[in-house]
């Protein structure tokens, strides 16, 4: 199948924000709403926020509804079905800055792990009326259908740069995001390096930093959950793990919430693909 346009920017269409306050609004696809709760657990900073913004979309937190225009829109979730598609591209028609909040917006998700596999083999094996689940051939990212202005990573988010997000937002400047490696993170810390000291497989080394090196911290290798960081050495990482592990195992440490993000998903077809019985390679454009 030919790939779907990509749908650039509403900045001519969406309305400019004609007071001081931004129209913000918050949407979900596929996806569990973890980075949404996220957002509700900044609690008193998230109200005083909320005085500077007019939030007009957010059906987990309020009965308030907008289609938009938006100046801002966060969006959680994969686009899974072909309903979800068309969705997204209507909303990026509206806003003016569209902002994917999470590992299925930004990488496509656990979910992603399915596009190895055989979609309706997957659907038959969990549902029991598989014909009447409508659904895409993959789970893919929001930027593979639309044109995305930032991002913020993680299964779930950080507050800590979701609240540095919010800030800059209305305060008018650029976000400070850090793109730094889990071990910088683990060195902060204090954190005795896992790898090292007790062979735990560990994607550290080539995971951008957010959640504050939880897992290393209580003895547990990193799952890669906000994704590669920029130039992430995958191939050498991946070498390093090879030594007394199988290609297999070697794949199936990549293999968990951002698997389908580069270059994770190139790493996992080296090594085989995640376990399980896989399909043939999807051709480009493949939905």
């Amino acid at each position: 199948m030919p790939p779907e346009p990509r749908v650039e920017s509403g900045r001519r269409s969406a309305r400019s924000a004609t007071s001081q306050r931004p129209r913000i609004g918050i949407v979900k696809f596929a996806s569990c709403d973890g980075c949404q709760l996220t957002l509700l657990d900044l609690e008193d900073e998230l109200l005083a926020i909320s005085e500077r913004v007019d939030l007009v979309e957010f059906a987990e937190a309020t009965s308030r509804r907008s289609s938009g225009p938006f100046d801002v829109l966060f969006v959680e979730g994969s686009i899974s079905t072909a309903e979800q598609a068309e969705e997204i591209a209507r909303l990026r028609a509206v806003t003016a800055r569209l902002i994917t909040i999470g590992a299925c917006a930004t990488a496509g998700g656990i979910q992603a792990i399915r596009n190895w596999f055989d979609h309706d083999e997957i659907r038959a094996a969990i549902y029991p009326e598989p014909a009447f689940v409508e659904s895409l051939a993959m789970a893919r990212p929001v930027a593979d259908f639309v044109a995305v202005d930032g991002e913020l990573r993680g299964c779930p988010i950080s507050p800590a740069q979701l609240r540095e997000f919010l800030v800059a937002l209305v305060s008018g400047r650029r976000p400070q995001l850090p793109d730094e490696a889990v071990c910088i993170e683990c060195k902060r810390r204090g954190v005795v390096c896992v790898a090292v000291a007790r062979g735990i497989a560990c994607l550290g080394p080539v995971t951008r930093t957010g959640c504050g090196a939880i897992c290393p911290a209580y003895g547990r290798g990193c799952y890669g959950c906000f994704g590669p960081r920029e130039s992430a050495n995958t191939v050498a990482l991946a070498e390093w793990l090879s030594d007394g592990r199988s290609a297999s195992d070697v794949g199936r440490l990549f293999s968990g919430f951002t698997a389908w993000s580069e270059p994770f998903r190139a790493t996992i077809d080296a090594h085989g693909g995640p376990p399980g019985p896989r399909r043939q390679p999807p051709e480009p454009g493949d939905a």
